[in-house]
């Protein structure tokens, strides 16, 4: 084997212990805090992780210096603090969130070239308050319903990882006309397709375990569904973002798996409206 596919070879094999090293570390992690943690510390543990995510948002929008990025933390973190004093104001904050993420499907669907930027857009910092508020807003009310709470943000993460496993694979074997060639040339039509089957999927088990009717039922099947397809429109705007400043990751803070922004991308945009949908069937 020549030296350079070698090296090759063992870079990519320490990417996968990298990988899975962080992946048998952050999962357990996630899932007792969803599940153990009462909804207060619940709370507080998400802040301290989309404010991280808001951290990596600011090197996004070109805002290098270090004074304006801990104010726009605590401007981030003084909304949360809103949202948990009033989770009534919580859905016209998800009905603006997914008018947001359709007008931004729209958009993705038609790009066909990006442009490199190099300085700073001011416009995405209050873009960013909307897409990192909104999830955190989606996660505390939904752990917040009685008795389910936890199980319905457990059941989110698992729609989520389902829907996004599903589009790799099924892409990666049936995949052939690409989805946005100019943001994401690894996404196809067929791994949407996949995502969703595997969201639906997901909504069936529920609907299952949960007893519900047929009219319930198929209600979840199409919160379920949306929720895939909108959580791939939040996977596509990110890395949108990250193209116009030229790097593949939003930061190395997890080993293997970039920046938090690159982990919960999908959730940012699915989350506000899979709350929304719940809420009509759970009441």
């Amino acid at each position: 084997m020549p030296m350079s596919e070698l090296n090759s070879t063992l870079r990519a094999a320490s990417s996968l212990q990298r990988r899975t090293f962080t992946a048998f570390l952050l999962g357990p992690l996630v899932i007792a805090v969803i599940l153990w943690l009462p909804t207060p510390a619940f709370a507080l543990f998400f802040t301290v992780a989309l404010l991280l995510a808001a951290w990596e948002w600011c090197a996004l929008a070109g805002l290098r210096q270090t004074p304006p990025r801990v104010a726009y933390l605590a401007v981030m973190a003084s909304c949360m603090g809103l949202f948990w004093l009033r989770p009534d104001w919580s859905v016209w904050l998800f009905g603006v969130s997914l008018l947001f993420w359709i007008v931004q499907a729209i958009r993705l669907w038609r790009v066909r070239r990006i442009e490199p930027v190099a300085g700073f857009q001011s416009w995405l910092l209050p873009i960013g308050l909307l897409v990192l508020v909104a999830p955190w807003a989606a996660l505390v009310d939904l752990h917040r319903v009685p008795e389910l709470g936890p199980g319905l943000v457990l059941f989110l993460m698992i729609l989520i990882w389902t829907a996004d496993s599903m589009a790799y694979f099924v892409g990666r074997r049936w995949g052939r006309a690409k989805l946005a060639p100019a943001v994401s040339p690894g996404k196809t039509r067929v791994g949407v397709y996949g995502a969703i089957l595997g969201a639906m999927i997901c909504g069936l088990a529920f609907s299952w375990i949960q007893s519900l009717g047929v009219p319930e039922t198929l209600l979840i099947l199409a919160v379920c569904g949306l929720s895939a397809l909108l959580s791939v429109v939040g996977d596509l705007y990110e890395s949108l973002l990250k193209r116009r400043r030229g790097v593949k990751d939003s930061s190395h803070l997890l080993p293997g798996h970039g920046g938090l922004l690159d982990r919960i991308d999908s959730l940012t945009a699915a989350a506000p409206f899979f709350a929304l949908g719940m809420a009509w069937v759970i009441t």
